[in-house]
């Protein structure tokens, strides 16, 4: 079996199970196989597999056929330029947050003091860390998570200081000057109707917020009010249809409120700062 060969049958199995990008599956899942990066498949077209490599090959398509990501398959996902690994404990970073990220460098001062809730890969406190000069802190409610995001913070180089807990229940009052979160967001009664890679293989702790989806803002909100400074700056991903309730929920405590879409249009993020 040549790396060509197997790229066909790969392409045709997840193409014949509905898969999206079944050739880029493929290639990323070949690639993983080999311990190889994606240009060698084309460089060595003609290369025999061998049985170990074959073996591996053929049950990251059976699982991705099953509906496992492939970024749990291959335990690495790609945020603002950098690999994270990803396991099973932790959400996948999605593009669309790097809106977040921005708008958080975009308002952060050398020596700020930094909050990530709910960290999850630690995918944005690392990112923060490494792009600015503030000190950044991350939390989550998950241990398991915890031990990802630390792991990805000690490969990458990043100061963060982690801790576990309930939102910000750690951190003392009035002690931030920023305060970013991508919490969960998904009302329950929405399960059903979500993608099985989600549904199925993602934390639901990272994914549902409750009843309406809207639970985890309103504590974060409160939790804002009692963490940052005077003019500290409170920054959330917004869910489908979030915008107008979250926007309630800040009251007359807020000022320089702005809601930032994504590439598709779509509101994706709401910053405020506190009133001085």
């Amino acid at each position: 079996m040549t790396i060509q060969t197997a790229l066909l049958q790969g392409t045709k199995l997840l193409q014949d199970a509905s898969i999206p990008a079944p050739r880029l599956t493929a290639e990323v899942l070949l690639a993983h196989a080999l311990r190889q990066e994606r240009p060698y498949l084309y460089a060595h077209p003609e290369e025999e597999l061998s049985e170990v490599a074959w073996i591996h090959y053929g049950r990251y398509l059976h699982e991705r056929i099953q509906g496992k990501p492939t970024q749990y398959i291959t335990q690495v996902q790609e945020f603002y330029g950098r690999e994270f690994r990803v396991t099973r404990d932790v959400l996948i970073p999605r593009p669309e947050t790097e809106h977040l990220v921005e708008a958080s460098i975009a308002r952060m001062r050398p020596g700020d003091r930094v909050l990530d809730v709910g960290t999850g890969s630690g995918a944005i406190a690392i990112t923060l860390a490494l792009e600015t000069q503030a000190k950044v802190f991350a939390v989550d409610i998950s241990g398991p998570a915890l031990c990802v995001a630390c792991a990805n913070a000690a490969r990458l180089s990043a100061r963060v200081a982690f801790a576990l807990s309930d939102l910000s229940s750690c951190i003392g009052d009035h002690t931030l000057d920023l305060m970013v979160s991508n919490p969960p967001y998904v009302p329950q009664t929405d399960r059903a109707g979500l993608q099985r890679e989600v549904r199925d293989f993602e934390p639901d702790v990272a994914l549902f917020a409750g009843p309406t989806g809207l639970e985890i803002y309103e504590r974060l909100v409160a939790d804002a009010l009692r963490v940052l400074r005077r003019g500290g700056w409170f920054l959330v991903e917004l869910g489908y249809n979030s915008v107008g309730p979250v926007q309630g929920m800040l009251g007359g405590h807020w000022e320089a409120v702005e809601v930032l879409s994504d590439l598709a249009g779509l509101p994706r993020v709401l910053a405020a700062r506190l009133l001085p």
